[in-house]
């Protein structure tokens, strides 16, 4: 995975960490959701992995170990990952087969395309370097950032799924389901989780990670508060917050093309973009997929 980065963007921003939080996530069973490709040596020359993410949705990436390419190691792969997806969604007459891949990776591009698939969004890795303790940064005015409380979790989700609701790809209540399984986990750290409080009520958060490096997971400001902002305090605050536990650099995914411009938001606080990488999809029909 390092060298297949190292090749894309000359850098490793994920690395064996992210590998480990995936192999981790609710539902994944890493005996039939992922597959390597070994060489005569034993050495793992591919990988590729497909998880369910919604009913009608999987998601799926692979990679190939750049001395290796252009032997049909990647087409293997993705021959296992696609009999899982229609495995995964028997009995759908609308799911998603959804593929990442590095952008401008040619190859892949091409094999995708002879599958049907077909590019739908575009994605930046964003990342800021944290050197050493940051100056706890001044709220806007009219509004006070705080640290998450549990009793908060509630009037959260209602205002992420709002803030949130015109993002590309967003599915409402994604938010909800994926924050009530972090606060129930041992590793999870309030302190983490900045919300944005005015006029009697919270008006936007950020939720963050932390193990290796640090991670941007949502970022949202209800509407009528946007253009204060309120966005960018949040995240000085999420900065300061993991500058104090040592880490080092904090990274975010996000939709180049996201129609509230939080790419520039995200800019403006110092980060930059150091990887792309294009998700493509194609339906599968019940003509794909037999019922169960």
């Amino acid at each position: 995975m390092e060298a297949d980065e190292l090749d894309d963007a000359g850098r490793v921003t994920l690395g064996a960490e992210f590998l480990r939080n995936e192999w981790n996530e609710v539902g994944f069973d890493l005996g039939m959701d992922a597959w390597v490709a070994v060489d005569t040596k034993e050495a793992v020359v591919g990988y590729g992995q497909a998880g369910l993410t919604q009913p009608a949705e999987v998601e799926s990436w692979g990679i190939v170990s750049p001395a290796r390419r252009g032997g049909g190691i990647g087409t293997a792969i993705l021959d296992e990952i696609e009999a899982r997806a229609v495995q995964m969604l028997a009995g759908s007459s609308d799911g998603r087969f959804r593929h990442s891949i590095n952008a401008g990776d040619g190859p892949a591009a091409e094999l995708l395309t002879a599958r049907g698939l077909r590019p739908v969004r575009h994605y930046w890795h964003m990342e800021r370097g944290l050197p050493g303790q940051l100056e706890p940064p001044d709220d806007p005015p009219g509004v006070r950032i705080t640290d998450f409380d549990p009793g908060d979790l509630a009037e959260l989700v209602v205002v992420l799924d709002e803030a949130l609701a015109e993002d590309r790809g967003y599915r409402w209540g994604r938010f909800e389901e994926w924050a009530r399984q972090e606060v129930a986990g041992s590793a999870h750290d309030p302190t983490l989780w900045q919300v944005a409080r005015a006029d009697g009520g919270i008006v936007g958060a950020v939720t963050g990670e932390s193990d290796a490096e640090g991670w941007i997971s949502f970022l949202g400001v209800l509407s009528a508060f946007r253009g204060r902002g309120i966005g960018g305090a949040l995240l000085r605050r999420l900065f300061m917050k993991l500058a104090d536990r040592g880490v080092e650099r904090v990274i975010v995914n996000v939709d180049a093309a996201n129609p509230n411009q939080a790419t520039g938001v995200y800019e403006r606080a110092g980060m930059n973009v150091v990887k792309r990488w294009d998700l493509w999809e194609r339906t599968l029909t019940r003509v794909d997929v037999p019922p169960t």
